[in-house]
């Protein structure tokens, strides 16, 4: 399974940005997804997660409110739209596939990686 995120780049503070995650072949349409950040200088942080079907979503308290996670299982795609960005939200994302239908918050649930897209949000 290749993930090919996209969607990154430099906005100013308060502005959005829309993530996708496309994945190469249908073996994610069973499973949960889900994006992670790093910064430089910090740890890879879990962002949001959402399970095989899209009906159930989570996010880091950090997000809640301003980013929105989905999929087109059609697509093999899952988006992340950031509204109300911060420079505390720079950082490169990444996209994963977990190993579960639901999936969560802990790096080690995911089995696929994407090579990730940078976000830099200027103030």
């Amino acid at each position: 399974v290749q993930l090919q995120a996209s969607g990154g780049g430099l906005v100013q503070a308060g502005g959005s940005l829309r993530l996708s995650c496309a994945a190469s072949r249908r073996t994610s349409s069973n499973n949960g997804m889900g994006w992670f950040r790093q910064a430089p200088g910090k740890e890879r942080e879990f962002v949001a997660a959402i399970s095989w079907n899209g009906y159930y979503t989570s996010y880091a308290d950090s997000v809640k409110g301003r980013f929105t996670i989905s999929r087109d299982r059609g697509k093999d795609t899952m988006y992340l739209q950031m509204n109300s960005l911060t420079p505390e939200d720079t950082a490169l994302y990444y996209c994963a596939v977990s190993r579960q239908a639901v999936a969560g918050p802990g790096a080690d649930g995911y089995r696929y990686w994407g090579q990730g897209t940078q976000v830099t949000v200027s103030s």
